[in-house]
């Protein structure tokens, strides 16, 4: 008998997280302010708090297109 495809509890993902490259972070800026970004590893995002907006991560490639972005509330 196969596993199933989906997680036991829905809280659950049916694998880890992908972790983004500690050099690449170092390297990327916010496009809007050219200031530094926050990786949130359980929203796979990249935040940039000066800009208030976050930047989604798709397959482990940072999408740093401003209009992909989700505003951060204050």
């Amino acid at each position: 008998m196969t596993e199933p495809a989906v997680p036991a509890r829905a809280d659950q993902q049916p694998f880890p997280a992908p972790r983004i490259d500690p050099k690449l972070l170092e390297i990327l800026v916010c496009p809007v302010t050219r200031g530094p970004l926050e990786y949130d590893a359980a929203r796979q995002e990249l935040v940039s708090r000066s800009a208030k907006l976050a930047y989604p991560i798709r397959d482990g490639i940072p999408i740093m297109l401003p209009e992909e972005a989700r505003r951060l509330d204050d």
